[in-house]
This record gives C-alpha cells, structure tokens and sequence, in this order.
C-alpha cells in the first residue's frame, strides 16, 4: 500500500464523500453502496501502486467513476428486465423443448440462417472476440459488426423457435 495510507483510516476519511458522489450518479443508495465498495476492493488491490499518497483523493474518486461508467456500459449492453415486463416478447416453446436442443442443434439452425451473419455470430458466441476484434478479421466497420450480429440473432432465434416448435408437434401428435 502507499506509504503511509492505512486501508481503515482511507475509509473512515473518504466513505461519506464518495458515498455521496456515488449516490449523485447513480441515484440509487444499494447501487452507491456497490460503487463505493467497489471503488475500496480495487484500493485493497491496486492501491500499492500510487506513488504520490496526497493524490489519494483524486485516485479514489476516479476510480469509484470509472467503475461507475463500466457497470453503465454493462447495463446497456446487458438490460435487466423483470420477466413480466417482457412475457409478449418471449418465444411460446415449453421449457422441455428448449432443454433437448443440443448444441448440435443450435450449430445446425446458424447454418440455415443468411451466410452474411454467420460470421459475426459464431466470431461473437463462440470464439468470444469482441465487436472490435470481428471487425478487424472481417474488414467491416465496428457499426456493421453491431447490425450483423443482432439481425443474425432474430434469424437464430426464430430458427431454433421452428425447430423446437416442431419438436412440441412431433411429441403431441398421436403415435399409430
């Protein structure tokens, strides 16, 4: 840890103050709280580095916004939505359907979908490269990659809907 800076004695000091401007941003005090320990955990494990103890201050509050505009990013790129907010949105497959298909399956319907989005769509979910990374093995602006990979994902969607949807036909129709 820097010289001098006990952990105890930075919270005791800093917790209000960064409370507060946590609460200033995100509006929400459980959401203020998760910022502001957040913003100590990284102090905890990074703090050893800063070579200047009188820029503590500055250090902290930086950081506390930092993780503050991560977890903003997240939120956008990852919505959180109550499941009665978005049931009409919802494919009408019956759980036991959705867990019989296989990754087989899944591999099968993204090669029915439109050769265009294949790419984008395995580089993203399978390979785990990011927007940036698919944009430079596929020489296509980041934009495209963006537009690729979210039609690709209504074309899967509704591939595996059919196909789980003619998995419920095949077991309710009568056997002779």
């Amino acid at each position: 840890m820097a010289a001098g800076l006990n952990f105890e004695t930075l919270v005791a000091r800093f917790y209000v103050s960064l409370y507060q401007f946590a609460f200033s941003l995100t509006r929400k005090e459980a959401d203020a709280c998760d910022l502001v320990q957040q913003t100590f955990y990284i102090w905890a494990s990074k703090g050893h580095q800063l070579r200047d103890p009188s820029k503590v201050k500055t250090w902290l509050f930086t950081t506390l916004h930092r993780e503050f505009l991560e977890t903003r990013r997240k939120q956008t790129r990852f919505p959180h939505h109550e499941l009665s907010q978005v049931e009409g949105d919802l494919p009408a497959i019956s759980p036991p359907s959705i867990n019989q298909l296989d990754s087989t399956q899944v591999l099968q319907s993204l090669a029915q979908i439109d050769k265009l989005f294949q790419a984008p769509l395995s580089l993203f979910y399978l390979e785990d490269c990011s927007y940036k990374e698919i944009a430079g093995i596929l020489e296509v602006p980041l934009g495209t990659v963006k537009s690729r990979i979210a039609r690709g994902m209504v074309q899967l969607q509704q591939a595996l809907t059919n196909k789980a949807a003619s998995v419920d036909r095949l077991k309710k129709e009568p056997r002779e």
